[in-house]
């Protein structure tokens, strides 16, 4: 998608999404104690870090237990179930596309951590591309933490059986991607998440 839509839409959909995105900021200063805003450094194009923005829907304090989140979390608060449901959590990297740190549509960005389980061809196609806010992927697995939360080792799941499924997506995607395909992917995923 050319970087100047990708701003007009960013910009758009700040705007247009206005009241939701401070009803969101509200719900989560009175839900719990902490920030609105939650942020954590993901790795971008090229190997790059970069701070991710997304409402924040856990418990605010030191950062412990697994990586991965999985349903019926204890960590994750009332309003931030409802959050995640509905995808509100994840609005604010509107702003990331706005400084170009993301893309709508491309690979989710991961933590560095779990670089390190990737096969290296996939890691070279993930980093080679744009971190997006939406992607096949993420609508194939818009259940992951009702999956996870079904696993004995929800981490090692993760690791072993769907950072490899991902990475074969990224690379259909790499394939495929063009202007058309990423509006497809879009309108998918609005769809995926009124389902």
């Amino acid at each position: 998608m050319p970087r100047l839509i990708e701003i007009l839409l960013a910009a758009f959909g700040l705007i247009v999404l206005s009241p939701i995105l401070i009803g969101a900021a509200v719900a989560v200063r009175l839900n719990s104690k902490g920030p609105a805003l939650f942020r954590q450094i993901r790795v971008g194009q090229n190997g790059r870090d970069f701070e991710m923005y997304k409402f924040r829907s856990m418990v605010s304090g030191p950062s412990s237990g697994s990586l991965v989140t999985v349903s019926g979390d204890s960590r994750v608060t009332s309003v931030g179930k409802f959050l995640r449901k509905s995808k509100i959590d994840e609005f604010p990297q509107l702003w990331n596309v706005l400084k170009g740190d993301m893309s709508i549509v491309g690979p989710r960005p991961e933590v560095r951590h779990y670089l390190e389980f990737y096969p290296e061809d996939g890691l070279e196609v993930m980093l080679s591309l744009k971190p997006g806010i939406t992607d096949p992927a993420s609508i194939k697995f818009r259940h992951e933490e009702e999956i996870l939360a079904a696993q004995d080792d929800p981490q090692a799941y993760y690791k072993n059986v769907i950072l490899p499924q991902k990475c074969a997506i990224y690379k259909e995607y790499t394939d495929q991607k063009s202007f058309m395909f990423d509006i497809k992917t879009i309108i998918q995923t609005f769809v995926a998440i009124s389902n």
